[in-house]
C-alpha cells in the first residue's frame, strides 16, 4: 500500500488516491502504524486546526461535573441529584457520573473486549464496510466523498436498538461484553432520562415516552499512538447529533470540552462514566439544556480506547414522519419556541452530508 505521507507538497498530493489505497488495505489505521509509519498520511493533516492546537491550551484548573448517582431512589437525596444534573445540563452540557451501578469490572472488560478486536486483523477485515445499511462495521473515519480531512482513529460500529443485530454479526472478540455492557447502559439511560424529565419539570417518563431512549447506536474508538500528533485530531470539534450520549473511556484521556471559550481536560475518574447532552436534546428544551462542542487530542501515546453510546430516535425510513419540537410544556409567553419542529432523519441527514466540523446544524432549524 502506497500512501502520501506529511511530507508531501499540495501539487503531488492525490487526496483520492491516497484514501483508496487506505480504504482498500481494510487494516486501519493501527495497520499503517504497526507497518512502522513515520509520518502520517496527508489525509490526516489539519493544516486550519494547527495554530488553534498549538495556541489554546486545555484549562487544567477547571473539572466538568462530577455526579454522585448513588442513592437516587431515596426521595431527598434524588431532590440533590436533580439539582446538580439541572446545573450541569444548563451550564456544561457534560458530567460525569460515578456509583451508576455497572460494576468497574463490566467497564474494565468491555474497554478490553473493544481493544481485541482492533488488534485482531483478520476480525477487522471481515467487518470492513462503508455501509451505513450494515448494523455492524469496522473502518477508519475519512470522508470518502468531501474533501475532509480524517482523523485518526479507527471504528468499530455497532446498531444496538431497537432492532439489535443478530448474535452472529458481533465480533467474536467482544461480543459478550457488547451485550451485557450496552443493556447496561440502556438501563442507566433510562434512569438518566427520568432524572434529566425532572430536572426540566416534567412527568419522569416525558423522554423515554417519546422516543429519546428507544435507539442506541455504540462506537467502539481505536486511537493509535500517533507519530506527529500535533498535526492531526483524534476527533474534530463537533456536538453530538442525538439526545444524549455516555461514554466510556480508559485511563489515557484526550477528551476536551469547550467551556466559557476555554478547552477543558475531562480527567478519567477510574469506574466512572461521561455524560453529554446531543443537539436533539438542546432542541427539545428550547436550549434550557445545551449540546456542547468537544474533541479529542491525538497523542503519541496509546492505544488510547473509548466507548461512545449515543441515544438517538430510530432514524429508519419507517420512522420518517415522527417529528420532534421544543416540548409544550417548556414553552410560554415569555419562553417562545426557539426551533421549529424537525424530522430526525432530515436532521441527521442534514448534519451528516454537510459534515462541516465544529458546526451546530442546530442553527439551520431556528425560527
Amino acid at each position: 500500500m502506497v500512501v502520501t505521507t506529511s511530507a508531501a507538497t499540495e501539487s503531488n498530493y492525490d487526496r483520492k488516491n491516497e484514501i483508496k489505497a487506505i480504504d482498500e488495505s481494510k487494516i486501519g489505521i493501527k495497520g499503517l502504524v504497526d507497518a512502522g509509519l513515520a509520518k502520517i498520511p496527508r489525509v490526516f493533516i489539519h493544516e486550519h486546526l494547527k495554530l488553534e492546537i498549538k495556541s489554546g491550551p486545555a484549562n487544567t484548573n477547571i473539572e466538568i461535573p462530577v455526579i454522585d448517582l448513588e442513592g437516587r431512589l431515596n426521595s431527598s437525596r434524588r431532590v440533590e441529584i436533580i439539582e446538580k444534573i439541572r446545573h450541569a445540563c444548563e451550564k456544561w452540557g457534560f458530567f460525569q457520573v460515578i456509583n451508576h451501578e455497572i460494576p468497574i469490572t463490566v467497564l474494565e472488560e468491555m474497554i478490553a473486549g473493544i481493544r481485541r478486536f482492533h488488534e485482531d486483523t483478520k476480525a477487522k477485515e471481515g467487518l470492513y464496510s462503508r455501509d451505513d445499511k450494515k448494523k455492524v462495521t469496522f473502518n477508519t473515519k475519512i470522508d470518502m466523498t468531501q474533501a475532509l480531512t480524517a482523523y485518526w482513529r479507527d471504528t468499530l460500529t455497532c446498531v444496538m436498538a431497537p432492532h439489535p443485530p443478530a448474535l452472529e454479526e458481533l465480533p467474536t472478540a467482544c461480543r459478550d461484553m457488547m451485550l451485557e455492557y450496552t443493556n447496561s447502559v440502556m438501563s442507566l439511560g433510562i434512569d438518566l432520562f427520568e432524572l434529566i424529565s425532572e430536572a426540566l419539570g416534567l412527568n419522569p417518563n416525558h423522554l423515554k415516552d417519546i422516543g429519546c431512549a428507544e435507539g442506541l447506536y455504540v462506537m467502539g474508538h481505536y486511537y493509535p499512538a500517533c507519530p506527529e500528533p500535533e498535526l492531526t485530531m483524534g476527533t474534530g470539534i463537533h456536538t453530538d447529533s442525538g439526545f444524549l450520549t455516555v461514554l466510556l473511556q480508559d485511563h489515557t484521556g484526550g477528551l476536551q470540552v469547550l467551556h466559557d471559550d476555554q478547552w477543558i481536560d475531562v480527567t478519567p475518574i477510574p469506574g466512572a462514566l461521561i455524560i453529554n447532552l446531543g443537539d436533539l436534546l438542546q432542541l427539545i428544551t428550547n436550549n434550557k439544556f445545551i449540546s456542547v462542542y468537544h474533541r479529542a487530542l491525538a497523542k503519541n501515546v496509546g492505544p488510547r480506547i473509548s466507548i461512545a453510546s449515543f441515544f438517538r430516535t430510530c432514524i429508519e425510513t419507517e420512522n420518517s414522519s415522527r417529528m420532534y419540537g421544543p416540548i409544550k410544556e417548556l414553552l410560554s409567553q415569555d419562553n417562545p419556541p426557539i426551533f421549529r419542529e424537525v424530522n430526525v432523519v432530515d436532521y441527521f441527514h442534514f448534519k451528516h452530508k454537510k459534515g462541516v466540523e465544529g458546526t451546530q446544524a442546530l442553527a439551520h432549524f431556528k425560527l
